[in-house]
């Protein structure tokens, strides 16, 4: 006869499995029902599409020989006030591929400012000797605005590394732990066991072997599967952002057609300019009519296009 020891453990087993898989079959369900019409691929689709032009822009994965051409106008345009062409890609038209708190230009003026440290922390960021540990607890905090969170730092890691599969478009810490709670069966230790950098790395790898146990998510790619996990089981800090979103409504770091649009445009002027074929206060007025007369973009984006191709200058 079994003993009353054997029963209680054989009971706790018997409800941790059905609670295991009933977890495994929420989660199946919510992946096989996700993006139905196909638009959330279709914005990552486009968004990749823009990192393979970033990348090819500013080889340093490839080349890393490459970060001491990069510029201080590329960082931060003093003239118009703007981000960069390098943040402008990372800022506007990566939105799709990961959530990151907004922030001011303070950081890029920073940045332009101690652009040799920058540099030194990109090398390092691209440094296929080192890992996601180290390249996250290099020193980001030299420069202002790069070391609080180190949010748009692991962004920028993320760009140069994204096709090694050890990295994901998540760059909080906490967001981490709340979608391995979510969808994985993996006790996390305590930080105080970790730098900054080993906890980012050992969730972050634990939330990959998740996504690959799963039959429904383990083809998916990777900043497909971090945009379902944001509209599937959102943080705390993100619910309102998904609960406006599914009534069709657009907040917060959710990206739009618009968004997108402006950051072609900007991307546009910010050509024009570094060819000196606009100026400053030429960069403002054509900002401004775009924002204030959206009747204008069409008429206003095929003019500047064709005075891009031009060979005039100012």
């Amino acid at each position: 006869m079994p003993s009353r020891t054997n029963k209680y453990w054989n009971r706790i087993l018997t409800k941790k499995n059905t609670v295991g898989n009933s977890m495994d079959t929420s989660k199946l369900e919510k992946a096989s029902a996700y993006d139905q019409n196909g638009q959330n691929k279709k914005e990552i689709d486009n968004a990749i599409t823009c990192l393979k032009e970033f990348r090819r822009k500013f080889p340093f994965t490839e080349n890393p020989a490459a970060i001491d051409t990069i510029k201080p106008d590329d960082i931060f345009n003093e003239s118009s006030g703007e981000a960069g062409g390098f943040f402008h890609y990372i800022e506007y038209y990566f939105k799709p591929l990961g959530h990151s708190a907004n922030r001011d230009t303070g950081v890029y003026r920073n940045i332009r400012t101690q652009i040799i440290d920058f540099k030194n922390l990109l090398k390092v960021a691209v440094d296929k000797k080192r890992s996601l540990t180290e390249k996250v607890d290099a020193n980001w905090g030299k420069i202002k605005g790069l070391g609080e969170d180190k949010q748009l730092a692991k962004k920028i890691i993320f760009c140069f590394n994204y096709e090694n599969a050890k990295v994901l478009p998540i760059f909080s810490t906490n967001h981490l732990k709340h979608f391995i709670g979510k969808v994985a069966d993996t006790p996390i230790l305590p930080a105080k066991y970790y730098t900054p950098g080993e906890e980012y790395e050992t969730l972050t790898s634990e939330l990959l072997k998740a996504k690959n146990s799963l039959p429904a998510t383990q083809p998916w790619e990777i900043t497909y599967f971090a945009r379902f996990l944001y509209e599937s089981y959102p943080p705390p800090d993100r619910e309102k952002t998904a609960a406006n979103g599914s009534s069709g409504r657009k907040t917060g770091n959710v990206v739009t057609k618009e968004m997108l649009e402006q950051g072609e445009f900007m991307h546009l002027l910010g050509e024009l300019q570094k060819q000196r074929k606009i100026s400053g206060e030429q960069f403002r007025l054509n900002r401004e009519l775009w924002v204030n007369q959206p009747q204008e973009r069409s008429g206003l984006t095929k003019r500047l296009k064709a005075q891009l191709s031009q060979n005039t200058t100012i």
